[in-house]
């Protein structure tokens, strides 16, 4: 399936490598030269080349068991630089913590990768002992999630419209429905100020955009488990959020 579109200005040796390290996804151990080329819509030759210079470089690694490549550590650690010298999450992430603490929720911080949100991080909270299943780097859909949808609401509409247009399901009737439910959703953002998604079972979760001069739009949510979503509960945990996303701008725009 092809993916990859080379932007007019720029390196192409570097956006082709930057797309070869994208084809390594969540659940996804080893690849070849020939899957990558699938995945990236590269030539093999190319991608052949490429994946030589990022084993060179210390960006992937050779897995000769499975003919192909895995990412290598230094991944890791860019993730890493890139948690601890976030101004956004040194200043609003321990306040997220003690927000999930005193509300008995769930609290997260996503931005936009493409079509994707990616987490900078989700505080779980608990009350037994339990493995996070969602963390820090995690991808969820941003067309079907509640941080989807309010990231969507506060782009600017030329962007929001220019995202819209990759959502394609199976036939017209199935994506104007999922279109309709997003602008459904933007304009709960805009009347209340969030909007409330269940797109999984026994899950409430809202979520309100994080837009401030000078930063990329962020979205916050706060979610329940095991809980049956109704409008009463998503207007007391959107109080919430509110209140919560006013308190996290105005410390953003005091740091």
């Amino acid at each position: 399936m092809k993916t990859y579109a080379g932007g007019v200005d720029g390196n192409r040796s570097l956006e082709r490598g930057i797309e070869i390290l994208r084809a390594f996804r969540p659940g996804v151990d080893a690849l070849g030269n020939g899957e990558i080329a699938e995945r990236t819509g590269l030539p093999r030759s190319t991608v052949s080349r490429l994946t030589r210079t990022l084993v060179d470089t210390g960006m992937l690694d050779q897995a000769p068991e499975a003919r192909g490549y895995r990412l290598a550590a230094s991944v890791i650690s860019l993730g890493h630089a890139m948690r601890i010298g976030s101004p956004v999450l040194n200043t609003i992430g321990p306040m997220m913590r003690a927000e999930s603490l005193r509300r008995k929720l769930n609290v997260g911080l996503a931005t936009a990768d493409r079509t994707m949100m990616v987490y900078l991080e989700s505080i779980r909270y608990s009350r037994r002992p339990a493995l996070r299943n969602v963390v820090a780097g995690q991808q969820v859909p941003m067309e079907m999630t509640s941080l989807g949808r309010a990231y969507l609401a506060g782009l600017p509409e030329n962007e929001r419209t220019a995202i819209l247009s990759r959502f394609k399901r199976r036939n017209r009737v199935s994506t104007k429905a999922l279109l309709d439910e997003i602008q459904a959703s933007v304009k709960a953002v805009e009347r209340d100020g969030y909007c409330a998604v269940s797109w999984q079972h026994g899950v409430l979760a809202v979520a309100t955009p994080i837009v401030l001069e000078g930063l990329p739009v962020y979205a916050l949510n706060m979610s329940l488990q095991d809980v049956e979503p109704t409008e009463g509960l998503a207007r007391e945990v959107g109080a919430y959020l509110l209140a919560f996303a006013a308190n996290c701008k105005q410390s953003l725009m005091n740091r």
